[in-house]
């Protein structure tokens, strides 16, 4: 076997078996540090080994068990004794766990969720829980994390090393929280499932949809099972706008199209009927609609051309206005001043634009750039949205939606 192809391999495990291997380890061990250098380390030897010895048939529970050996040394050694704190005593609610046990390898979707849970503890500081779940459970890199945050990178990586040494300094224990403090935990587990899919959507270019659809699939899977497990309406909402989303993934080969310009027929049908009946059921408990059903409400708007064949800006007007009232976030307020440029008219659009200006990362938003080009060619404004399609295009790290911003610029005056 060629050093390129031990490298493919190792590259491999690590997309479909790092994060459950970091929850493996860090249950046994309280450290999420201590988990993640491990497993760096036995990721370094695989590609070390795997070049002259060849793929072991279990790529997986090789790593686990290279991984574990290095935690056993670090436990072993003076550095890591006379660095902790001996305490014999168990936080209230921790399960005893005996570090080398043999694991079931259909357990560990299940240790995943448990320590997605553990990352949402009330001890962890509250900034820092989602960030935390993303990068150590869900393997996402800092800078990764810090673009979605909006926060300088070395500012994420701070809250992330504080949060780490937060959870083996007080112990906090490897377990599912029970019913009651469930809860309060879920949203920032609910967050941290959204944002997996949100970077690995955006950070799609066409040119590995593997990798997207692995960690994009992965999040269905989380939502759904989060969903099953605790019954709790945001929960089918969030799987519901997962789901619907997902429906559209066999149109983003090849060249950007904007939403409203695929082609219905490339959507999965069954993605899309599996989202309606989330939604229909996270609807069903009569509550308030929070913003993952609101969002999956507005999917399922774009959903219904497939069988309309037009989209409805009314009801998206309505749906983002009340998206806004309860999440303002800056994409929200930016998509809601598109859609009403669409429902309404392009001016009222830019008015909306226009109170976002001045405010803090708008000028780095880049769908803040591309919505503005948008309306002000839609109002005839051409040599001021030819500037914004290249500001947005500058901004969009996916290449092929960054090519079709530019030549939007190019030739501003088609609508």
């Amino acid at each position: 076997m060629t050093g390129r192809e031990a490298h493919t391999a190792a590259e491999h495990a690590a997309r479909e078996s790092y994060s459950r291997l970091v929850a493996l380890l860090a249950a046994s061990s309280g450290d999420l540090a201590l988990a993640e250098d491990a497993l760096g380390a036995a990721f370094e030897q695989a590609l070390v080994t795997w070049p002259s010895a060849g793929v072991p048939a279990n790529p997986e529970g090789w790593l686990l068990t290279v991984a574990r050996n290095q935690q056993r040394d670090a436990w072993k050694s003076a550095a890591h004794r006379t660095s902790t704190v001996l305490d014999d005593t168990i936080s209230h609610g921790a399960t005893a766990v005996t570090p080398f046990d043999d694991v079931d390898p259909d357990a560990i979707p299940d240790k995943r969720l448990e320590l997605l849970f553990t990352c949402a503890h009330p001890a962890i500081d509250a900034a820092a829980r989602t960030p935390l779940m993303l990068q150590s459970v869900l393997n996402f890199e800092a800078a990764d994390i810090a673009d979605a945050f909006a926060v300088a990178p070395a500012t994420m990586s701070q809250r992330l090393v504080r949060a780490k040494r937060r959870i083996r300094d007080a112990r906090i224990p490897f377990v599912v929280p029970d019913r009651e403090a469930m809860p309060e935990r879920l949203p920032a587990v609910l967050e941290a499932v959204y944002g997996c899919f949100a970077i690995a959507w955006n950070d799609a270019d066409g040119a590995d949809p593997d990798t997207v659809e692995s960690m994009a699939g992965e999040s269905l899977y989380l939502a759904v099972t989060l969903a099953s497990l605790l019954d709790e309406p945001e929960a089918w909402g969030l799987a519901a706008l997962i789901a619907l989303s997902l429906s559209r993934a066999p149109a983003r080969t090849g060249p950007f199209v904007p939403l409203e310009q695929q082609d219905p027929a490339t959507w999965d049908a069954a993605l899309i009927r599996d989202g309606e009946a989330m939604l229909r059921r996270a609807s069903s408990f009569g509550r308030p609609h929070g913003r993952f059903q609101l969002e999956a409400a507005m999917q399922s708007v774009h959903a219904d051309r497939a069988r309309t064949g037009a989209v409805d800006w009314a009801s998206l007007e309505s749906l983002s206005a009340a998206l806004v009232a309860i999440a303002p976030t800056l994409g929200a307020r930016t998509a809601h001043a598109a859609i009403v440029g669409r429902a309404s008219s392009p001016q009222d659009g830019l008015a909306l634009l226009e109170r976002l200006d001045g405010e803090p990362g708008v000028v780095d938003f880049g769908p803040f750039h591309a919505a503005q080009a948008d309306l002000l060619v839609r109002a005839g404004s051409y040599d001021a949205a030819r500037k914004h399609y290249e500001q947005a295009a500058a901004l969009t790290r996916d290449k092929r939606a960054s090519e079709y911003l530019r030549r939007r610029a190019r030739d501003a005056r088609l609508p």
